[in-house]
């Protein structure tokens, strides 16, 4: 690998870092003849005929890479070329015969799985690895840049910023409404720059789906010949997409089966499980202790991983195998740490960062910065109207949150009445009548 390369690499903030390039040869593709031959019969099946550069297209692969297994079925006689729109033999028209259907069938039962060829184990956890080198580089500035749209108390930044730097496991416990997950969030978008993400894996002959546009992003185009033209072994590798550094978000609904491999029968491949497809960015994991899964059980499925950066995957089969477990955890929780785990699993996790309610005037650039996003004019009497006639006088507790869901609220009365929003002592008793509980309320429960 050249320096300049090594250089690509481990800077995150490079979205093509050592873009992957189109295997020249079948071997160098990571996959056996035998299993390139079933996914081209079965990628013909479904379309009956197809020119080469349409299966090159569909399996995205060069042409001369698919080109012997088109030619090994010829002689088997399961398919026949109907004739040719081009001078290349990209440009041949495929059609499948009756044996080739038949084969396809038998191929189908194993496996449904028809679209891009997969990329191998090996190939994948080394990519992984090398789009990780760099991210303990990533500087205090871009930390301050991704958090800069949050009022964070002081010294926070300190104390977050070497949990990343360290891609160490982060525990962020404290009162509900006072910006946990939005900071688990910052954290993810801090990382940076991209990955490349393989549509899927393959291992022992099954097909592994990674990829996945709810935490990738949509597939962008990784170059290709023009209208037929057959890729060459000099550009991108297409199996491979283009994807934003994924922040996977799990709640409540997380349960052990989630974070394993997913088995369709019906379709005879996997989906990859949440962490795997998190490799490369950050899995954040909000409301810990509120998932059907006991936490002692989840941190004893993840106690490997998050000591040795290694997962293990168990296919239907019984077969397990190592994966990287490249990801940043991050617990968040308004429950007491000592309540959901005991000492030994928090020693586990190096950082554990208490997110504490806002002081005073960390609440009044809170209600300033809203007031402004909602055009309200005339913020700061109102803060003082609040803490005295509410959380000091009703002993509420004070959060985070409280400023933009107020100000929601006065805007939303406003345009019920059909008048523009503004802040009178009027106005917040109504909607903080409607917003805070009071003691007469829990009394009638």
């Amino acid at each position: 690998m050249s320096n300049r390369t090594v250089m690509e690499v481990i800077n995150p903030a490079t979205h093509d870092s050592e873009t992957p390039r189109a295997p020249r040869t079948q071997e160098e593709t990571g996959l056996s003849p035998a299993f390139l031959f079933d996914l081209t019969l079965k990628t013909l099946y479904y379309q009956n005929e197809m020119k080469g550069s349409e299966i090159s297209e569909a399996m995205r692969l060069p042409f001369n890479v698919l080109e012997e297994t088109l030619e090994s079925m010829k002689r088997e006689r399961i398919l026949e070329v109907k004739g040719n729109d081009g001078p290349s033999r990209a440009a041949y028209r495929y059609c499948i015969l009756s044996a080739g259907r038949d084969r396809a069938r038998e191929a189908m039962s194993v496996s449904r799985y028809v679209g891009p060829a997969p990329v191998s184990l090996a190939e994948y956890s080394r990519r992984v690895t090398l789009q990780n080198l760099g991210l303990e580089r990533i500087p205090a500035e871009r930390l301050r840049e991704a958090f800069a749209h949050m009022v964070m108390p002081e010294g926070l930044l300190e104390r977050v910023g070497p949990a990343v730097a360290a891609r160490k496991t982060l525990f962020l416990y404290g009162s509900p409404g006072n910006g946990k997950t939005m900071l688990a969030e910052a954290i993810g978008r801090s990382l940076g720059g991209g990955i490349h993400v393989p549509h899927a894996v393959e291992m022992d002959q099954q097909v592994i789906k990674v990829y996945d546009p709810v935490f990738h992003g949509e597939e962008e185009p990784m170059g290709g010949g023009p209208d037929g033209t057959p890729l060459s072994g000099d550009m991108p590798d297409r199996r491979w997409v283009k994807a934003r550094r994924p922040v996977v978000f799990s709640g409540g609904e997380l349960t052990l089966e989630m974070l394993d491999l997913t088995f369709n029968e019906r379709e005879g491949f996997y989906q990859a499980p949440l962490q795997m497809k998190s490799n490369g960015g950050v899995f954040i994991l909000d409301d810990f202790g509120r998932q059907m899964v006991q936490p002692r059980d989840l941190l004893n499925r993840w106690i490997v991983p998050l000591d040795r950066a290694v997962d293990y995957l168990t296919l239907h089969t019984g077969r397990k195998f190592p994966v990287p477990f490249r990801t940043l955890v991050i617990f968040a929780t308004n429950l007491r740490p000592h309540d959901l785990v005991d000492e030994a699993f928090l020693r586990r996790i190096r950082y554990k960062i208490s997110i504490t309610d806002p002081s005073r005037m960390e609440y009044l650039e809170i209600f300033k910065r809203e007031a402004e996003r909602n055009h309200i004019p005339g913020s700061e009497w109102a803060v003082d109207y609040m803490f005295d006639e509410y959380y000091e006088k009703q002993g509420i507790p004070v959060r985070c949150c409280h400023p933009r869901d107020i100000l929601e609220k006065v805007v939303d009365s406003a345009r019920f009445a059909g008048v523009e929003p503004s802040l009178d002592a009027k106005t917040l008793d109504r909607v903080c009548g409607s917003y805070f509980l009071s003691e007469e309320a829990d009394l009638n429960l």
